[in-house]
């Protein structure tokens, strides 16, 4: 994991330096910093904008006594989406835009959740009255009716 990590934070910053240099060339400088900052307050709008739809899902859900994965599954994947617009390039801008088209979010929440479930157990097992070793206090209660009166 390390050694995927370490290539990951070499590797996208040599693309992103490769292509902004590259589009530096083809349309200038200028406009080359123009499009980054322009990306990234339309980044920081769309992603205030779905993480607010994001969280009012996941209310929705809670209050209306559903299971909230698939909202929350959105709202971190928001957050990466986030983090990655706030990094200056268009690498990590195109995968942080597309992360806040919802059905992108679907299919990703899709492959997360068939990736946890080879992963992932369980277990609901829970001892037994039997199983459990009683306070002495009630062990002699046991039986016995006190009235109060």
């Amino acid at each position: 994991m390390f050694g995927k990590l370490l290539l990951l934070f070499i590797f996208v910053p040599i693309v992103e330096l490769g292509i902004f240099m590259s589009l530096a060339d083809t349309i200038s400088l200028p406009v080359t910093l123009g499009i980054i900052i322009l990306t990234g307050f339309l980044g920081a709008y769309l992603a205030k904008q779905q993480g607010g739809l994001a969280l009012r899902n996941l209310k929705q859900a809670i209050t209306g006594g559903k299971l909230p994965h698939e909202e929350a599954t959105d709202g971190v994947l928001i957050l990466i989406a986030s983090s990655v617009l706030l990094t200056p390039g268009f690498l990590t801008d195109g995968i942080g835009f597309a992360l806040l088209i919802p059905q992108v979010r679907g299919v990703i929440r899709g492959r997360l959740a068939e990736y946890l479930k080879k992963r992932v157990s369980v277990s609901t097992n829970f001892p037994s009255t039997t199983e459990v070793d009683e306070p002495e206090g009630l062990k002699q209660a046991k039986g016995r009716v006190i009235d109060i009166d």
